[in-house]
């Protein structure tokens, strides 16, 4: 059977990419009793400070219901604090205790080694590169790639009509 589309599928590499990647951490991550999107938002507030809700959930690709979730529990761990802002009660800032900062702080020394152990395994020029090629793509504008022009309901199967309804 000829292959309908010719590109490889990218979404789906760079997932495998993000899974062999996250295999590293993984056993780091779940020592200290977090899950993945607890970590990440701990690295991003480390790295940047106090952030809006809004903000982490940007950084972190997680979507606004699902994040309330996980900073909800990580209040109960004791891991993060929020707040609302004063100006605009809507707004909540989220901040790192110092439990939070504790578990960096324990976390990061392996997480270093870790990645130089990564980089060892790949070599540094390729991890420079893959890093490189990711800020290079994530910082390019989207809006300078052409949507294609979807068809209109009379140009469709109407099995496949079925399925949108």
């Amino acid at each position: 059977m000829a292959k309908k589309i010719k590109y490889r599928n990218l979404p789906n590499l760079l997932l495998k990419a993000r899974d062999n990647v996250l295999a590293q951490f993984r056993p780091i991550i779940s020592h200290f009793g977090l899950t993945e999107q607890q970590w990440r938002i701990l690295r991003v507030l480390s790295d940047a400070g106090d952030l809006e809700q809004r903000e982490i959930s940007e950084s972190c690709l997680i979507l606004g219901p699902s994040l309330t979730g996980v900073l909800s529990r990580m209040e109960d761990m004791k891991l993060i604090a929020r707040t609302r802002m004063e100006e605009d009660q809507r707004r909540v800032t989220v901040r790192m205790t110092a439990l939070g900062e504790k578990v960096v702080d324990a976390m990061s020394p392996l997480v270093t080694q870790q990645y130089r152990n990564v980089e060892q395994a790949y070599g540094p020029e390729m991890m420079a590169e893959i890093i490189a090629l990711m800020d290079r793509f994530n910082s390019a504008d989207r809006n300078t790639v052409a949507q294609v022009k979807l068809p209109g309901p009379e140009q469709l199967d109407p099995e496949i009509l079925q399925l949108l309804k």
